[in-house]
């Protein structure tokens, strides 16, 4: 007997126009352009996306849910992705709503602006953490039990942090360095809390699929679902659950619908559940149903992105270091403001997708980096970036606050 949790995560970022010297004092529309062909027009990217992946993979998932009563996930959707739907697509919101309708998906918390905050500010990072409970709320008539930090960044402290906020279960990449010779696929718990339980990514099965399914190269190409479904139960008998933590994106947009990835995920409900005993389980299905078997001690950041497992994807140069400390000194002088729309913008700015756009990793990393990036480098992304950091001092000098 198997139990897969299915996690998903939903996200887009407000990406920042090119926006030079010459803008700073003059345009304090950073997000917005009319250039159609531009990878920096929001509103465009959106509909691709959508039409690609996100209404395709709605409408797969909700075929499965009604098709195997069995079947149950989960997601975390950004409050800057919602914000963008509502503006631009609310056909594609919609849908996701119907998902979440049937009680068989559950939606996971975490920061509303897609933030690092938490490693710069606790007051801005609760902050977040309930804009995000309230859209959520007021969206999708649900309130999070389960916590995820932005790109899965998490240790002790952040554990420690929200047990004491009351979260069932909070996630982390399930990562050799910190398990040692434990599998990720039991249940844990973080060290130094009392209550919270601690879902591992089995990283090597969601990658399969998030990062190797289409390539020609890998050994295991082409991957089914019989074969995946054949993985998943070849796992020792005790094993409690296996956790699948990967971006929605990955279906259509980052493995196109020509690599078959649609038509995986629309038989690996029944492969899997050809074995008597297996189940789908949402993240609070499997805290409710699994004691935790130890603790894991996470004393440094871990994340679930490049080879490293840090946070060197969007701290790792000093463009990135100097852009996020630019933006998090700003704090107090934008609190006293008052100025909703400053604020907001602000907000947008502190989005970890900024930073991982300045990355400046090659070998193993760079590419994906580079397919990210609507920026012809990363020292251009960096340029725009803090060209609007200055047009928001501007803006609080207008307001009278001193710098």
């Amino acid at each position: 007997m198997k139990s897969v949790c299915m996690y998903f995560h939903v996200h887009q970022p407000f990406r920042v126009k090119h926006y030079t010297a010459f803008d700073s004092g003059n345009d304090h529309n950073y997000f917005y352009v009319n250039d159609n062909e531009s990878k920096t027009n929001n509103e465009n990217v959106l509909r691709k996306v959508a039409q690609k992946s996100y209404r395709p993979t709605n409408k797969k998932l909700l075929e499965l849910l009604h098709r195997h009563p069995e079947v149950r996930f989960s997601m975390s959707i950004s409050g800057t992705i919602i914000e963008q739907l509502e503006k631009w697509d609310k056909e594609t919101l919609e849908s996701f709503k119907e998902l979440v309708k049937t009680n068989r998906v559950e939606i996971v918390g975490e920061t509303y602006h897609h933030s690092l905050a938490f490693f710069y500010s606790r007051e801005e990072f609760e902050t977040q953490v309930r804009m995000h409970e309230e859209v959520i709320s007021r969206v999708f008539n649900k309130k999070p039990q389960i916590f995820r930090n932005t790109e899965l960044a998490y240790n002790n402290d952040l554990a420690y942090w929200a047990d004491k906020a009351g979260y069932k279960g909070i996630l982390a990449e399930g990562w050799d360095p910190i398990l040692g010779w434990r599998s990720p696929n039991y249940m844990y718990r973080p060290a130094y809390t009392d209550n919270i339980r601690l879902l591992l990514k089995n990283y090597k099965l969601s990658d399969d699929i998030a990062f190797r399914f289409s390539d020609r190269n890998w050994a295991e190409w082409p991957l089914t679902a019989s074969k995946f479904a054949h993985w998943l139960n070849a796992g020792e008998e005790n094993e409690q659950i296996i956790n699948l933590f990967m971006d929605y994106e990955t279906f259509g947009e980052h493995q196109w619908e020509d690599s078959g990835i649609f038509e995986f995920l629309n038989h690996l409900p029944n492969e899997f559940l050809r074995r008597e005993g297996n189940s789908f389980l949402t993240l609070s299905e499997a805290i409710e149903k699994f004691e935790p078997v130890d603790k894991v001690d996470v004393p440094n950041t871990l994340t679930w992105a490049d080879t490293e497992r840090d946070l060197s994807a969007w701290l790792g140069n000093a463009m990135q270091q100097e852009a996020i400390k630019a933006i998090y000194s700003l704090q107090d002088k934008i609190y006293k403001s008052e100025d909703l729309a400053l604020i907001e913008d602000w907000r947008k700015l502190q989005t970890s997708d900024h930073f991982y756009y300045m990355c400046t990793k090659w070998f193993n990393d760079g590419d994906i980096h580079a397919y990210f990036s609507p920026y012809e480098s990363p020292y251009e992304a960096f340029m725009n970036f803090m060209h609007v950091v200055n047009d928001l001092k501007f803006r609080l000098v207008e307001k009278g606050v001193s710098l």
